[in-house]
C-alpha cells in the first residue's frame, strides 16, 4: 500500500519516478514480476494481490491529490520544481546500487540517457503550460505514465510536460472526481475524452514496457541500468525552478492563436507562457533547502524500505 501510494503521488508530479518510489519502498521487484507474469498469462494469486494492492492505492493518491498538486505547480513553480529536484537525485543512489559491480557498459548507457533528456529539455515539445488534449498525445502519455510506473528513473509527470499534455490531465482528472460526486453527466463525459485515451496507454504501456524491462535486465542489465541512470540525473535539467507564468498581452501567440483582450480574459493561468526569473538571495537558498528535503525525502523511503530495492 505504501509503494502504490507513493507511486501515484509520484505520477503527479514532473521529476519524480513511480519506479523510483515502488525501488525505494522494497516493492520494484515484485511489481515487475507480477506485471510480467499476468501479462504471459501465467495466473498466481500473489501477483494478483500484489499488482491489486498496488494499483488500488496509487489510484486513490492520485485521483484525491491531482486538483491540488496542479494548483501548486501552477501558482508555486520554483517551490515545487525545487522539491522534485531533491526527489528525482534521491533516486540516484538507488539504481546506482542496483547497477554495482559497474563495467564500461554502465556510464556508456548513462551517457546516452542524459543525451536523451536534455534533447527532450531542449526540444520544441518541451512545455510546461497545458497544451490540447489531442487523443493520440494522449495515448502517448497514457504509455509514458506507464514508463514512470515500471522504470526506476523515468518520470512520467515530466514526460506529460514535455508532451504538453501535464495540466490537461491533471484537470481531466479533477474534472471526473466532481463529476462523480455530483453525477454530473457533461462533466464526466468531458473528463472521458482525456481519461480513456489516457487509460488505454497506460494499460498498453504497463504491459510492454514491464516485459521489456525483464528482458533487458536479463540481457543487457549493466547497460540498462546505465541508461536509466542517465535519464535519472538529465530529468533534472528541465526542472529549472525559477520560472513563472506570466500573463500574455494583446497580439501575444498560445496555443497557435493570437489573443485580443477579450482571449487573454478567458485564459487559464495554467495557459500562461512561462519564462525564467532572477532569484532572491532568499529564493535561491530556499530552493537549496527544498532540494535537500526532496533528496532526504526520497532517502529515507528507501531506509524504510530496508534499502532492497533490487531487480
Amino acid at each position: 500500500m505504501l509503494g502504490g501510494v507513493l507511486m501515484g503521488l509520484a505520477n503527479l508530479v514532473p521529476g519524480v519516478s513511480g519506479g523510483t518510489m515502488l525501488l525505494a519502498a522494497g516493492v520494484y521487484e515484485a511489481f515487475v514480476s507480477s506485471i510480467a507474469d499476468l501479462s504471459t498469462f501465467r495466473i498466481r494469486l500473489r501477483p494478483i494481490l500484489t499488482l491489486g494492492t498496488i494499483a488500488v492505492s496509487a489510484t486513490l493518491a492520485i485521483v484525491l491529490l491531482a486538483g491540488p498538486t496542479k494548483e501548486l505547480v501552477v501558482h508555486q513553480r520554483w517551490i515545487m520544481y525545487s522539491l522534485f529536484i531533491g526527489l528525482t537525485l534521491g533516486g540516484v543512489p538507488l539504481v546506482w546500487r542496483m547497477a554495482r559491480p559497474a563495467t564500461p557498459a554502465v556510464p556508456v548507457g548513462a551517457l546516452v540517457g542524459l543525451a536523451v533528456m536534455i534533447a527532450m529539455a531542449l526540444s520544441e515539445g518541451n512545455s510546461n503550460a497545458g497544451g490540447e488534449a489531442q487523443p493520440g498525445l494522449l495515448f502517448l502519455a497514457g504509455v509514458a505514465g506507464a514508463s514512470a510506473m515500471v522504470l526506476p528513473g523515468i518520470s512520467g509527470g515530466y514526460l506529460l510536460l514535455l508532451l504538453g499534455q501535464y495540466i490537461p490531465i491533471l484537470s481531466a482528472i479533477d474534472d471526473l472526481k466532481l463529476g462523480l460526486r455530483g453525477m454530473d453527466v457533461p462533466i464526466l463525459m468531458e473528463a472521458a475524452k482525456v481519461v480513456v485515451p489516457v487509460g488505454f496507454g497506460i494499460v498498453v504501456g504497463v504491459v510492454a514496457v514491464s516485459n521489456l524491462v525483464r528482458w533487458l535486465l536479463d540481457h543487457a542489465r549493466q547497460a540498462t541500468l546505465g541508461l536509466l541512470l542517465g535519464l535519472l540525473l538529465g530529468a533534472v535539467v528541465g526542472l529549472w525552478p525559477f520560472q513563472e507564468g506570466v500573463e500574455p498581452k494583446p497580439g501575444d501567440v498560445v496555443k497557435a492563436q493570437t489573443l485580443d483582450a477579450a482571449g487573454i480574459a478567458e485564459l487559464e493561468p495554467e495557459d500562461w507562457p512561462v519564462v525564467r526569473f532572477e532569484p532572491s538571495t532568499g529564493q535561491a537558498g530556499a530552493s537549496l533547502a527544498l532540494v535537500a528535503l526532496g533528496l532526504l525525502a526520497t532517502l529515507a523511503i528507501d531506509r524504510l524500505g530496508g534499502g532492497e530495492g533490487t531487480a
